[in-house]
């Protein structure tokens, strides 16, 4: 197997020994991305559509750095704080995901900043041929 980081050229220095994504053998794992600035500072707060649109253009950078698109991913892990929040972020996350939907579960659970309001994790597999 082969394994190598995936960090997009301006990527801030994370909160804990992780990589924005790893490649391993054609799949990429996308790592719990929140709407951090580079300083690890929550952008957006209060606001879970705009937060959902960072989330989702951080990981559609890290997908891009592989050499994929957000077509090549299959499989989203959703964390939200409130499932008040839940009908925003599906609104913005169905702009992304237009086409062939990947799968995908959420789950409500308290995240690693009080002011974060969801956190996407995902899987893509990317052509390398």
């Amino acid at each position: 197997m082969t394994k190598k980081s995936i960090i997009p050229a301006g990527t801030g220095k994370p909160l804990a020994p992780y990589v924005p994504g790893s490649m391993a053998d054609n799949i990429l794992y996308v790592s719990g991305t929140l709407a951090f600035d580079k300083d690890n500072n929550v952008v957006h707060v209060g606001d879970a559509e705009a937060q959902t649109r960072h989330v989702l253009e951080s990981i559609k950078s890290v997908v891009e750095a592989a050499g994929g698109t957000m077509d090549d991913i299959t499989f989203n892990t959703i964390l939200l704080r409130d499932w008040e929040d839940y009908a925003a972020i599906n609104q913005v996350y169905a702009e992304y995901f237009a086409g062939e939907k990947p799968a995908r579960y959420c789950i409500q659970c308290g995240l690693v900043k009080p002011d974060a309001l969801v956190e996407i994790a995902s899987v893509a597999h990317v052509d390398q041929g």
